[in-house]
Formats: C-alpha cells, structure tokens, sequence
C-alpha cells in the first residue's frame, strides 16, 4: 500500500483525491469529495477531521446509504471475497477470515438478528479488536435504540476512517496551514 505525505495530498487535484481516498468512506467517494473542499489540511489529523465533518454533516439518506454500503462483519461477502480491500485486511487482522463454521454461524446470526432490528449492518471498527471483543459488542449494541445505534454507526465509520487515513497518509507535520 502507498503511503503519501501530507504534502503530497495537499497537491492532488480532486480527481487524485478522489482515486486515492475514494474508498476510505465503504463504495462512497461522495466522502472524499466533499472532505476535498477542506484542503489544504494543516494536519494529517485536520484531514480525518474533514472526512469526519464530511460524513456528520451530510444529509440522513447519505449517511444511511453509506452505513448499507458496508459489508456484514465475518459475512458471506467475507467469504466469497466480494468485499472492499481495506475491508477485507481489517476483518483479517480482527481473525474474523479464521472462524470456526460455529463462530460463523454465530456471526450470521448476530447480523441477521441487527439487520432486522435496525435496517443497516452492524458497524464496528475492528483494526485492534479481537473476535471475542466484537462479540460481546454485537451482544451489547442489540440492545439499544435504532436512533442510538444510527449515531454509533457513524461514529464507527469515523473510526475506519481514523484508521484507513492513517493507513494511507504519514504524520509528518506539513508548513500548510489551514
């Protein structure tokens, strides 16, 4: 994977931005579009801020439609290898590409279950988590309100954000200010 500097990003024209970052956001380049207008970042931080900001102020029918874009965690997409590949190295570092078939069904289960109660995929930011940690989150989270739940997708997706952006671009600090 390519790591861009700061610097570099400040340059790219919207059309780079949106081929390098266009799929920080799950199959919604609309997100780095709009996070574009926030260049030149001062901070690899002011440039997850923008992603961020990009997402929380965009209209409910955007949000909820880049909430359905994501794939089910541990899902069949997982298995038959149709997800993003950003998607699929973080569910691998989670261990959700090792389950046992019991562990799967379970999964299966849990966002079968979610999906029902709330009309999107359970989110869950994984990079650092284990399976057993996600579990228990699925376990928790089905208790709560769809109104709740809608507010901690997104803030769930902020963090895969957090985590593909610094993926992608280093910290070193640039003279740009914003």
């Amino acid at each position: 994977m390519t790591t861009y500097s700061l610097e570099e990003v400040n340059q790219f024209a919207l059309d780079t931005f949106t081929e390098v970052f266009g799929n920080v956001a799950e199959h919604s380049p609309w997100v780095a579009v709009v996070a574009h207008q926030e260049a030149p970042y001062g901070s690899r931080e002011a440039l997850i801020e923008a992603f961020a900001s990009s997402l929380q102020g965009a209209e409910e029918d955007a949000q909820l439609a880049l909430i359905r874009a994501h794939p089910d965690l541990a899902g069949k997409a997982a298995r038959a290898g149709e997800m993003a590949a950003a998607s699929v190295n973080e569910q691998a570092g989670a261990g959700l590409d090792q389950l046992t078939d019991a562990e799967y069904e379970q999964f299966t289960q849990l966002n079968d279950a979610y999906k029902s109660s709330y009309g999107f995929p359970f989110i869950f930011a994984v990079k650092g988590a284990t399976k057993h940690q996600i579990l228990a989150a699925f376990e928790q989270r089905l208790q709560n309100s769809a109104e709740d739940e809608f507010v901690e997708a997104l803030h769930q997706i902020c963090r895969i954000f957090r985590f593909r952006l610094e993926d992608l671009v280093s910290d070193e600090q640039s003279a740009v200010s914003s």
